[in-house]
């Protein structure tokens, strides 16, 4: 935590303070340096949420809604769906919370040319990366359909916490100084958090079945990839692209999952992606339930 907190909330200070003394130029590169601290805080915002980060389940609460004001992410509310995500994840009867939209072929085809020029739209790298970061952070300010009390005043008191945050930092440092600076870290861990998600189950040799034949271990082990990033990468996003070990265990916190992949012959046998290898998956757009895996738009035909 404080090897997260500390360097953040120094690169935010030194990125306004390059802007007020019109080192502009400076600016955004301190507030994407910063950007990657906010994605180890964000880990232990995710780990709190499976109850990982600490024994105690009530720390891991207390600190899990903290993170959360500092993210933006409700903590109950994304709890919720992200635990939805693990319970169904590679469940093609299952989706819709907590991932990122994919169709099959057979559903393309049947969509209308409205809806076929939506989802296209949709699978565009420029709107997914480009837009998705904002359409994030205006749903994390709704709630969802049933959500208790505790999770409604939780989503409100977190976008409370956000406006109250930017008046006081506004009055201090300026509203454009305070608007660029978050804007830049929230927008580049957006991105970045955004393409971890994606390139974690869409990737060659992915996992998806119908219900009947779903299997959370092969889900997690097949559907969840292992990304074999440089140190420093694995290190600024919290061990997260041992995925499939997290899939398996969530109860495993981030700076365990190294050591359960390295100590488990299952985990072991997992086919690794890397950081090369992984940009191919910038281009899948289906899922060919016959063929078992993504295609592209190119390789179909529009009925």
């Amino acid at each position: 935590m404080i090897n997260s907190s500390i360097p953040y909330l120094a690169l935010w200070y030194l990125s306004a303070k390059s802007m007020l003394d019109h080192w502009i130029w400076l600016t955004p590169l301190l507030a994407l340096a910063a950007s990657g601290f906010f994605m180890r805080i964000f880990i232990i915002f995710h780990d709190c949420g499976h109850y990982s980060f600490f024994k105690h389940p009530k720390t891991n609460e207390w600190v899990g809604l903290f993170t959360g004001f500092l993210t933006g992410f409700p903590y109950y509310k994304w709890r919720y769906e992200h635990a939805l995500h693990h319970a169904t994840s590679g469940n093609l009867n299952h989706r819709g919370i907590g991932d990122i939209w994919i169709l099959t072929v057979n559903e393309y085809r049947q969509l209308s040319p409205k809806k076929k020029m939506i989802y296209r739209l949709y699978r565009n790298p420029l709107i997914l990366f480009g837009l998705g970061p904002i359409y994030l952070f205006c749903k994390a300010r709704m709630n969802r359909k049933g959500a208790e009390r505790k999770e409604r005043w939780n989503t409100y008191g977190t976008t409370i916490f956000i406006l109250t945050s930017l008046l006081v930092l506004g009055s201090y440092w300026g509203w454009q100084v305070v608007l660029v600076v978050q804007g830049t870290i929230f927008y580049g861990s957006g991105i970045i958090g955004i393409w971890l998600f994606y390139i974690q189950h869409q990737f060659d040799g992915s996992y998806f079945e119908e219900q009947n034949k779903w299997n959370y271990f092969d889900a997690a082990l097949q559907g969840s990839s292992f990304y074999k990033l440089p140190l420093i990468l694995q290190w600024f996003t919290g061990n997260i692209g041992f995925h499939h070990v997290h899939h398996l265990g969530p109860r495993i916190p981030n700076y365990q999952l190294q050591k359960a992949h390295e100590n488990v012959d299952a985990f072991r046998q997992v086919r690794h992606i890397g950081l090369r290898q992984s940009l191919d998956s910038l281009f899948y757009r289906l899922w060919d339930e016959e063929q078992k895996k993504f295609i592209h738009f190119s390789e179909i035909r529009d009925d």
